[in-house]
This record gives structure tokens, sequence and C-alpha cells, in this order.
């Protein structure tokens, strides 16, 4: 994405493969502070968790495309898997919310391959990456709010894609906190949207 270097602008987004536990928070911090995010969900949390999916709807986020059962995407080279992962999800997505899905794509773990990325293409899709994330997906090793702190408030960028786990209970035991440190350094929050140049 092209913003200006003095441009203080970024998006957050959520990966939410599994376990809701968390997400509950985080939808009400996001809530109040009128933040609009994307959420990368796979089929197994639609499956779980639809009311959390209906309620990202409902409050004006982004649900994104993380495949149906989030595999290793660069793994799979034939059009027709490849597809059945992202319209699987689509599917499901259709189905809960009787709308269509924003065509926001993130494989899982950063793993593609070129070809994979004509494939999303070729179904619509923008292949979303990040540009700032940190260890916080070990449900049993947490990072303190220190570290996630030092790790996330410093490295915040003009443009910046942040990358954060749903399932992490430092991230929603923080999120008001780090919203409140990236608004005191002049940072506004946008949606994937407007930063894709889409709004």
């Amino acid at each position: 994405y092209c913003v200006e270097r003095d441009q203080k602008v970024c998006s957050i987004s959520f990966d939410a493969a599994w376990g809701a536990d968390n997400t509950q928070k985080i939808l009400d911090v996001l809530a109040d502070y009128g933040v609009k995010c994307t959420f990368f969900v796979v089929g197994n949390y639609i499956d779980t968790a639809p009311e959390l999916v209906l309620r990202m709807v409902q409050e004006g986020h982004i649900v994104g495309n993380h495949t149906l059962h989030h595999p290793d995407m660069s793994a799979i080279q034939d059009e027709t898997s490849f597809s059945a992962e992202l319209n699987g999800l689509a599917d499901k997505y259709r189905e809960l919310t009787g709308g269509e899905m924003k065509k926001f794509y993130r494989p899982p773990q950063g793993k593609f391959s070129e070809s994979n990325l004509a494939m999303a293409q070729k179904l619509g899709y923008r292949t979303i990456f990040w540009s700032l994330a940190y260890v916080d997906w070990y449900t049993d090793d947490q990072p303190t709010d220190e570290q996630a702190f030092s790790k996330l408030v410093p490295r915040i960028h003009p443009g910046a894609v942040v990358l954060l786990h749903s399932t992490s209970a430092t991230n929603a035991r923080i999120l008001d906190e780090l919203l409140a440190k990236w608004e005191a350094l002049g940072y506004r929050f946008a949606s994937l949207e407007e930063l894709a140049g889409e709004k």
C-alpha cells in the first residue's frame, strides 16, 4: 500500500483460526474506540463462533478469508484445490450472514507461492500480508504486557498492516492501552479497504 511517509495511518487485523475466548473482549474495546478492523477467519471459526462472526459484520468490521481448513497453501499448486479452500470459506460466510465476503485473503502462516498469488487474483481476491506482528499465538506461553508493548509500540509505521491473533489473552488485555499509545503517537486507524485505496 502506498501512503506518504508522514501519513500516520495504520490498519489492524486479527487472524481468527480457532478459539473465541478473547474475541468478545477485543470487539468490546474496538467498539469503544470506534475502530474498524479486519478479522481473517477459517471455517472452524465460523462453525464454532457464528455469533461472533455476525457481531463482527454488524459492527462494521471486515471478515476476510483465511481459508476453509488453514493448510499450508504454498503446497497447493492446482487451481481446483486452491479455489476449494477460498470458495468453501466464502460459502460458509454466505450461509451464515446472507452476504458476500469481502475479497481479502490472508494465507495461513503467510505461506504462499507465486502461483498462489495468481490463483487468488483470478478468484478476485487481494492477498493481504502484514508489516507488523509479534509472537502472540502460543496460548500457553503468552507474552507479558511489557513484552507486547515493547514489540508493538515503537515499530508502528505509516501504512502499517498490523497482525494480531484474537486467541491471545495478552492482546485482549492490552488492546485498550495499545490503541491509546498509538493514538498518542498521532496514528489513526483505517479500514483495510481505505488502506488498499478501495474507499
